[in-house]
């Protein structure tokens, strides 16, 4: 094992240890992805069957969560819905990332004519309220899965490109850039060989909060109807439709998926904290 190696791995020890929340974070994401792997094939009941005599059940021995109103197993449901989920939060963050860092990279990196247009267009952007931004473009382009991730993604694509700019500014003329373009590498060599990976730490940090946030907005669709569609489960469609009967004592229809989303933006703002402790130079003693 190499000296690098192992300073990363003492610091890795270092903060999951040192910090109880990080160790947290950590346990919940595991859990949070092996729901997602595994629930098809764990849970006790069809997510989809239907049964009116057992509709509105509370919480029991045979329905953990209790039932909804069309007599579907709730836990099923959520532990279901975990994939979905997922799969919609980080397919947008990985689309936003990748087109946005690259942006945001180029301009940073050569500035000009550009740089100026792409920058204003991001103003433009972070002018908008970003969940009405996602609502009219799921509305605009149709009510799928798909267009939920493009619009998830569009709405997050300002934060990678400024923060690629940024970071692009500050170190392109640092002295290992010049150093590489005295030993004949040129800018698309220096641009993605050298700068970029530098530049990795903070975009992945801010992508594990983007993930929390993406997994919020596809919910927020779902619950105003322009999401994901009835029957398939999702945590926005099962607070909505549990909604309703808040106010007549079954709270647990809309409590349970609440619960899991919260869990889950908690556990990925979290692990923003911890990534930046592990990644973060600057914090390393």
């Amino acid at each position: 094992m190499t000296p690098l190696m192992r300073d990363r791995l003492d610091t890795v020890r270092h903060v999951l240890f040192g910090n109880p929340l990080n160790l947290l974070a950590f346990g919940l994401f595991l859990l949070i992805l092996l729901t997602a792997l595994l629930a098809p094939a764990l849970v006790p009941h069809d997510p989809l069957r239907t049964n009116a005599q057992s509709a509105l059940q509370g919480p029991s021995a045979r329905f953990w969560f209790g039932t909804d109103q069309l007599g579907r197993d709730i836990f099923s449901r959520v532990m279901v819905a975990t994939r979905l989920d997922l799969l919609i939060a980080f397919g947008a963050v990985i689309l936003s990332g990748m087109i946005g860092s690259l942006v945001g990279a180029m301009i940073g990196f050569w500035g000009g004519f550009w740089d100026g247009v792409v920058s204003r267009l991001v103003d433009v952007l972070m002018a908008f309220p970003l969940f009405v931004l996602a609502m009219a473009l799921v509305a605009a382009l149709g009510n799928t899965v798909v267009n939920v991730v493009y619009a998830t993604a569009v709405v997050n694509l300002p934060f990678y490109i400024r923060l690629a700019r940024g970071e692009m500014r500050v170190r392109r003329s640092l002295g290992y850039v010049e150093a590489a373009r005295v030993g004949g590498s040129g800018d698309w060599r220096i641009l993605t060989r050298f700068l970029m990976p530098a530049m990795a730490a903070p975009l992945v940090i801010q992508a594990s909060v983007n993930l929390g946030w993406a997994v919020l907005n596809a919910a927020g669709l779902s619950f105003l109807g322009l999401g994901v569609r009835p029957p398939t489960p999702e945590w926005g469609i099962m607070v909505a439709e549990g909604a309703r009967y808040i106010s007549s004592g079954q709270w647990w229809v809309a409590v349970f998926p609440g619960l899991a989303l919260m869990v889950t933006v908690f556990t990925f703002n979290l692990m923003g904290d911890a990534l930046r402790d592990i990644l973060d130079p600057r914090l390393r003693t």
